[in-house]
């Protein structure tokens, strides 16, 4: 339950996509992907453990109503427990780190210890991230940016422009996947002082940043199709562009617990648009 499986997608959906990017270069290492990919679940497993534990601490979840049930806060573990969990857990992407750092450039070392980091200071230590209004950056920067381009990098040893290009839809489709979250704890975060861009400005600029988050994502694949850094098969993306309506009519239409249905959408949404991809870049190589 610490571990909250429905979130996975989104970690999934970055390395996806970034394999996708190196197939689509023609050069592709099984082994490092499959590394980067346990990676990846691992860091956002470790999050939601640190989010469980320190959340409770900070008496975020005492109010919390419709969400998933926190483990720590419900006392199924004891904080130490789910602590030692989350040491674990970063440890295992460290050592898997390592091995990516050995087989492909010791310049991954400062990235893995930044993406550690960044994933304990979300919401512990002194000036936890998502506390401030800085989740959305976080999120963008972590699941868009390195997840994509790291695993084009660990497959090619560079990174090509389809990469960053890529880390832009996806980057922002996971963080529309925080904003769905933001959005239906809003009056929890509020009482706890958790400053989310949700308590910051407000419902209405929350379901704004979603549709744009969506929105965006569509449109810069034809952006990036029309000016050739992808290939048009790309375009199969579109072809989620169903869920995403359904996702967004939740988003407008909705409060509360119900919003939990856009929340696993939007991981959805996210995976089959990686999926899509891949699946473009596999015709395109065929």
């Amino acid at each position: 339950m610490a571990i909250r499986p429905r979130t996975l997608p989104a970690s999934i959906s970055g390395v996806v996509a970034g394999f996708a990017v190196a197939l689509g270069e023609g050069q592709v290492r099984l082994p490092q992907t499959l590394a980067a990919l346990a990676i990846a679940l691992l860091l956002q497993i470790g999050s939601n453990l640190a989010n469980d534990v320190f959340d409770h601490e900070k008496g975020a979840d005492a109010a919390r109503l419709h969400g998933p049930t926190r483990v720590t806060e419900s006392g199924l573990l004891r904080p130490g427990q789910v602590k030692g969990g989350m040491i674990v857990v970063f440890g295992l992407a460290a050592l898997l780190g390592l091995y990516l750092a050995a087989t492909v450039s010791w310049w991954l070392i400062p990235v893995g210890a930044a993406a550690i980091l960044a994933a304990v200071a979300y919401t512990g230590g002194p000036f936890p991230l998502g506390y401030h209004g800085l989740g959305d950056i976080f999120v963008f920067v972590f699941f868009g940016l390195a997840s994509v381009a790291g695993t084009a990098f660990v497959n090619l040893s560079r990174i090509p422009s389809a990469a960053w290009a890529m880390s832009l839809p996806l980057g922002l489709l996971i963080v529309g996947i925080l904003v769905v979250n933001n959005l239906r704890d809003i009056e929890a975060d509020r009482l706890a002082n958790k400053k989310t861009l949700a308590v910051r400005f407000g419902e209405k600029f929350s379901k704004a940043e979603y549709i744009a988050c969506v929105a965006v994502s569509f449109a810069a694949i034809i952006g990036f199709c029309l000016s050739g850094v992808l290939l048009w098969w790309s375009m199969l993306t579109w072809l989620s562009l169903p869920v995403a309506v359904k996702n967004v009519r939740t988003v407008l239409t909705e409060k509360g617990r119900p919003l939990n249905a856009a929340l696993g959408g939007t991981g959805q949404l996210a995976l089959s648009f990686a999926l899509l991809f891949l699946g473009g870049m596999i015709l395109a190589t065929v």
